[in-house]
């Protein structure tokens, strides 16, 4: 048998363990109504979020309180992840435990639809959800299955949630194909986060109608840039190309010009268009496609600022002295022609290895790149001493054969280039929320809260016992005091880690109505300005900028419009992206562990980057995450401080710490629970 066909066949090996696992006796409760307003008169109902685990238990998240609510899988009963349910307590935790409780009502449920593989059993058979906080597979009768194979990844709809006794049962809407063919396990991480993926014939009708070429009627009232020297820089494969850059100095002052493709011009509000766009959020780049926000005859087309074609834009124009300051600004509508279509490693190539066969290609714009290079390293050194937070992780760039099967993983390093087109879109991002924030314009900004201080505590706690001290001025810790610590950390063997757990202590930026600033920034102000063909709240505000460039705020009334939709823009802004960032993790998780399932019983140099009671997890240096079990420490007992964050052997007395350099053999990996498992070598 080959080595590719004994790895599809262990990918369904614990089939038939999870059909047939034992069920969990559920407690059955059924409270009166007499009863709960009994409970409820006492204080010892909640309601919340149940959060699922593949185990059977689960937590209830109550909005307003820090702790959750532990449901073992006896009292879990039908509840589902992320449905919302009622909780009775149970009783007083002792120290240090959990509040326990029961599930005795579902209010709403979260899961109409599920995905994953179908496993026939005869003439029946059951889904294994692909999410797994699901702990229970679903029924699926014969009539209900549509035909579909063993092994096929599918849709089903749930048309009936179980009891105490019963599985769920579901109805088979959409067979996306076998596991094995190309391309169908992230079709259905696609289907699982619920992300529109096809277009609406109105939606591509409406697309279909927009010209490919700027009209002469757009022109108007725009000033036009088409002979300042201008270029894009970005990946090699990118095809949406919504920023561009132009940059000269003069008596001592920079003046940068920041492009962005006015995406607004062609996508008007309230249209179907529009209300797609909005539907999805945001593009999501997943291992092997993206699914766009805007329909590709847009984003790589009229409202990509490719090489040679004049684009309508919006440009916020921008006169830095020499001390990093913004001494004038305009915003405003524009038209450019794009010079040349540069990547981030050309631009490199250029600025750090002195590539001189590249150098002499783009010889006329090398004194623009090494000025970029000058005002970038300015502009950093400027949010750098104001307190700037710079989380440098090494990204993943996962590498897939015509299979779609992952062949390699690397970490992917920002360089020169990449830093340059950041600081000059942060810069313009900053500019534009801070005009809108002072002219008290409805607006959508991008917010970042301080972060919470228990967590604070904890973490200079954890730093503490590593050896380094820190200390925080006042109540609050301050962006200047986290980036302090940054760079104490600065080339220890566990930096990187702990930045990941200092990372974890900041809360999610968001987008909201209110200009409350930007913590990580250290930014009084600032939004999201630069990528409207993939962020909806770019293209919204893009709107709003041109409206008030044209009068048309206070003109027509449009304020108060704004001021009623911009709120709910927002929110769903928020919950799109989280969604996308979900899906991406899960796509990676997924290739990654497909990668490794390749190289089993092959060895590898890695770092602790978390510590558990119930094991070790190692990052390699190409990013790969694993868990050893702490049943495979088979020298030694081995106890867990939480303190420390370290495993301790009893009579070897041998720790195992963050930061610390182990090797590791591989020993499972498994795409379908996107888990990869080590083991130490010693």
């Amino acid at each position: 048998m080959s080595r590719k066909k004994v790895q599809e066949k262990k990918k369904f090996s614990g089939k038939k363990k999870f059909v047939k696992a034992k069920a969990v006796k559920q407690k059955t409760v059924k409270p009166k109504k007499k009863e709960i307003r009994e409970w409820e008169k006492q204080g010892l109902i909640r309601e919340g979020t149940f959060i699922g685990n593949q185990k059977g238990f689960g937590f209830v998240e109550v909005e307003g309180e820090e702790e959750d609510i532990f449901i073992p899988a006896s009292a879990a009963g039908t509840a589902m992840h992320q449905d919302q349910v009622q909780v009775l307590l149970g009783k007083e935790p002792k120290k240090g435990k959990r509040q326990e409780g029961t599930v005795i009502r579902i209010l709403e449920r979260a899961n109409q639809e599920i995905v994953g593989t179908f496993q026939r059993e005869r003439d029946y058979g059951f889904i294994l959800c692909d999410n797994q906080k699901f702990s229970k597979d679903v029924y699926i009768s014969a009539r209900n299955s549509k035909g579909v194979r063993d092994g096929d990844k599918v849709v089903a709809e749930i048309i009936d949630y179980g009891d105490a006794s019963h599985k769920p049962e579901g109805r088979i809407t959409e067979n996306l194909g076998s596991i094995n063919a190309p391309g169908t396990d992230i079709l259905a991480i696609v289907k699982s986060y619920k992300i529109p993926s096809e277009f609406p014939i109105k939606v591509i009708n409406q697309a279909m109608r927009v010209p490919d070429h700027v009209q002469e009627a757009d022109r108007d009232g725009r000033l036009d840039l088409t002979e300042l020297r201008t270029v894009t820089i970005d990946g090699e494969d990118a095809k949406d190309l919504d920023d561009a850059v132009s940059l000269t100095k003069e008596n001592g002052i920079y003046h940068l010009g920041v492009h962005i493709a006015d995406v607004s011009n062609y996508v008007q509000g309230g249209s179907a268009l529009d209300k797609e766009a909005l539907k999805r959020g945001t593009s999501v780049y997943l291992a092997d496609r993206v699914v766009p926000m805007l329909p590709e005859r847009l984003s790589n087309g009229i409202c990509s600022l490719n090489q040679g074609e004049d684009r309508l834009t919006l440009s916020c124009l921008m006169d830095i002295d020499e001390s990093g300051c913004i001494i004038h600004h305009q915003i405003a509508e524009t038209i450019i022609r794009v010079d040349r279509r540069m990547s981030y490693n050309q631009v490199r190539m250029i600025l750090e290895d002195g590539d001189t066969k590249t150098s002499r290609e783009y010889q006329e714009f090398l004194p623009m790149f090494f000025l970029m290079k000058e005002l970038s390293a300015l502009l950093r050194s400027k949010r750098h001493n104001r307190g700037s937070i710079d989380f440098d992780f090494p990204e993943s760039k996962i590498i897939l054969n015509g299979a779609g099967r992952a062949i390699d993983v690397q970490p992917y390093e920002h360089n020169v280039a990449t830093d340059i087109i950041e600081d000059f879109m942060l810069m313009a991002n900053e500019t534009v929320a801070k005009e809108y924030c002072k002219g008290e314009y409805p607006f959508v900004y991008r917010t970042h809260e301080n972060p919470d201080p228990e967590r604070v505590e904890s973490l200079l706690t954890l730093l503490r016992h590593q050896g380094i001290q820190v200390q925080k001025a006042g109540e609050k810790i301050s962006p200047k005091e986290i980036q302090e610590i940054l760079e104490k950390i600065q080339g220890l063997p566990n930096e990187a880690m702990l930045s990941r757990l200092m990372l974890r202590t900041m809360k999610q930026a968001k987008y909201t109505t209110e200009c409350s600033g930007h913590f990580g920034l250290a930014a009084k102000y600032y939004c999201h300005f630069t990528s409207p063909i993939r962020r909806y709240p770019d293209l919204q505000i893009h709107r709003i900028i041109r409206d008030n460039i044209r009068g048309r705020l206070q003109r027509e009334g449009k304020t108060e419009h704004y001021r009623e939709i911009l709120e709910s823009v927002a929110e769903q802004s928020s919950i799109c992206e989280r969604r996308a960032q979900e899906a991406e993790r899960e796509s990676e998780r997924l290739k990654k562990a497909e990668y490794m399932s390749y190289h089993l019983g092959e060895e590898f140099d890695g770092i602790i980057s978390g510590v558990t009671a119930y094991g070790l997890y190692v990052e390699l240096h190409n990013t790969v995450e694993g868990l050893v079990h702490i049943s495979t420490l088979s020298d030694d007992y081995y106890t867990f401080d939480e303190e420390n964050y370290e495993l301790s052997g009893e009579l070897t007395k041998k720790i195992y710490h963050l930061g610390q350099k182990v090797r590791v053999r591989v020993t499972d990996a498994d795409a379908l629970s996107r888990t990869v498992d080590f083991t130490i070598v010693e």
